[in-house]
């Protein structure tokens, strides 16, 4: 009975092992768990397209969310620039953009979006062309008119980002141990940093200079750097150096006028209370010893400062016990002599009572 149950079992083995097998792709000679393990060609277009420099795409917030988006007509001109990228989608290279756009979508590798706000602003002409603000749009088709599509996969970290999230421990390390360096470095890392803090402050008095002038003489707005003060921008459009083009209408000459006049008397008023020279002398001073106290101090000299007043502490203590016992002893001297001289005295009139 026990070998007849165990050939029954090696039969059922081998049946249910032939099944797999006829169950199997003959075309196919790749092994399901490879195939399984093989990354989606669409997977890998998106993050093609996604690195690519010349598709222009912007930053913006989907719900509470920073997502990084394309509009439909950039996107497709991208690929009629660039159709050798349809070599990564093998079987599918012939497809329309509209096809693998809608491929992308159902994949959600992408997700179609809508501008928030949908009506022009107060003093502008149209709607702005990157919105910062998205929604997504109810119909998840591609199209090119006002359309906008942003990435929902994660994009691959490039190297320089893990290099920099092993830095910055360091650098904040080094920043914390800054009163125990050298002076010399001290004074490096002092002029640096004024100098990045003076490049900054004139970079941004000077953009405002020439938007002031030139908003007065000619009525437009004009912002060199105009993305330097942005709260959500990448690295490349932080340092975009020439100004976006002016959407909005021009002003009226009656306020350029006013805010002439006012910057005048602005102007005018702080020549007046500036400080005099031995203010400004007084107040450098002050700063000078603030900043010499900083840079001068060290370890060494501070161990010897204690070192220096636990020795003066003990040594005041020594003197205070000493002019304590000198104290004690004259007090007891003094009392010694008055009882000798009160038993001199009581003696002397003994003697006279007695004669």
């Amino acid at each position: 009975m026990k070998k007849s149950g165990g050939a029954e079992k090696k039969k059922a083995r081998r049946s249910s092992a032939s099944v797999q097998n006829v169950s199997r792709d003959p075309g196919s000679d790749t092994p399901p768990r490879k195939q399984a393990a093989k990354k989606d060609v669409f997977q890998l277009f998106a993050e093609k397209v996604r690195d690519h420099k010349d598709l222009v795409s912007r930053w913006a917030v989907l719900q509470e969310t920073r997502v990084e988006y394309f509009r439909g007509k950039d996107f497709v001109s991208f690929m009629k620039s660039h159709p050798e990228l349809k070599e990564t989608l093998e079987s599918d290279r012939n497809l329309e953009t509209e096809d693998i756009a809608d491929t992308l979508l159902q994949k959600n590798l992408l997700v179609r979006c809508d501008r928030v706000v949908k009506t022009v602003r107060p003093g502008k002409k149209k709607l702005s062309t990157w919105p910062a603000h998205l929604e997504i749009f109810p119909e998840q088709v591609f199209s090119e008119n006002d359309a906008f599509f942003a990435w929902t996969f994660v994009k691959r970290r490039p190297l320089w980002q893990t290099i920099l999230s092993f830095i910055w421990p360091v650098l904040t390390l080094a920043i914390c141990l800054f009163p125990v360096y050298p002076h010399r470095c001290k004074l490096i890392i002092l002029y640096c940093c004024a100098g990045a803090l003076l490049l900054i402050l004139s970079l941004l008095l000077l953009r405002a200079a020439i938007f002031g002038a030139v908003w007065i003489i000619l009525g437009k707005r004009v912002w060199f750097f105009p993305n330097i003060l942005a709260e959500e921008a990448t690295l490349r459009e932080l340092f975009r150096f020439w100004p976006k083009k002016d959407e909005e209408e021009r002003a009226k000459w009656t306020s350029r006028l006013f805010f002439a006049i006012v910057a005048m008397l602005v102007i005018l008023l702080l020549r007046h209370h500036a400080p005099n020279e031995a203010a400004r002398a007084r107040y450098q001073k002050r700063m000078s010893n603030i900043i010499d106290d900083v840079l001068e101090w060290s370890p060494s000299l501070a161990l010897s400062g204690m070192m220096e007043k636990q020795t003066v502490f003990n040594a005041t203590e020594n003197d205070n016990n000493f002019s304590n016992e000198s104290n004690e002893t004259s007090q007891s001297e003094t009392e010694t002599s008055a009882d000798e001289t009160e038993s001199f005295g009581e003696s002397d009139q003994h003697e006279n009572d007695s004669i």
